[in-house]
């Protein structure tokens, strides 16, 4: 089930959400240049918990910075052309209506925290982890677990793939981000967390966090399981 946009539209100009998706796209272009996702790049810009916690680890990169600085440097950081296009198709399709709800400034500092809590998950899930961990998906489940509680009506547009046919639907996005929460809650039970692999404990940590801070970060206008304005196909 892919999302690619919402019946939500905005009356404001995202332009913090513009700015965190330009960026991603940024430095994955300075990842390539790097080495891509086997080079020095991610190896000294991603997290490592082990890293952090115990300072294990190997920073070739840039040797003068603290090793918590990984936790921001992280959140722009991607393995990939899918790992960058799935995170920002999401941020694309529902980071606007968070930020909207929120305020610019608000919605990033949400945004932040978000993957913050998504990186101390996976310390407490994997505290000798040197296994390096990028992406934007922890701060990005946020938004997700943020959008739920304020739009849990608002019609989705997904392609759901049947064998080699995209079938286009409209479900509700509390469907959308309850079948995206199983897949995660899935892959972390059933995932091996002492090998490489997609980070599924860091993001039900963003997801419970954005969840947890959106009631303090909304605006007071907002309204928890509010309506949603109708888009022009409506």
């Amino acid at each position: 089930m892919i999302p690619f946009s919402d019946d939500n539209p905005v009356r404001i100009t995202a332009f913090v959400n513009w700015l965190l998706i330009g960026l991603c796209v940024a430095v994955f272009l300075v990842e390539l240049v790097q080495g891509g996702a086997n080079g020095a790049w991610l190896q000294s810009l991603g997290f490592m918990p082990a890293m952090v916690l115990h300072g294990k680890g190997v920073q070739a990169l840039i040797p003068a910075y603290p090793a918590w600085l990984t936790i921001f440097t992280s959140m722009f950081l991607h393995g990939g052309f899918l790992h960058l296009g799935g995170n920002m198709l999401y941020l694309w399709v529902f980071g606007n209506n968070i930020e909207e709800a929120m305020g610019h400034g608000r919605y990033l500092l949400f945004y932040l925290l978000s993957g913050i809590a998504a990186a101390l998950t996976m310390v407490l899930i994997t505290p000798f982890s040197l296994f390096p961990m990028v992406g934007a998906s922890g701060a990005i489940s946020g938004v997700l677990g943020a959008y739920v509680l304020l739009y849990p009506r608002a019609r989705v547009r997904v392609i759901v793939p049947l064998g080699i046919i995209p079938f286009p639907l409209r479900v509700g996005a509390m469907w959308v981000v309850g079948f995206w929460f199983v897949l995660q809650l899935g892959g972390a039970l059933f995932s091996d967390t002492g090998q490489p692999g997609t980070a599924w404990w860091a993001h039900l940590g963003g997801f419970a966090a954005g969840a947890v801070m959106t009631p303090f970060l909304k605006s007071s206008h907002v309204s928890l399981f509010g309506d949603v304005r109708r888009g022009p196909w409506d």
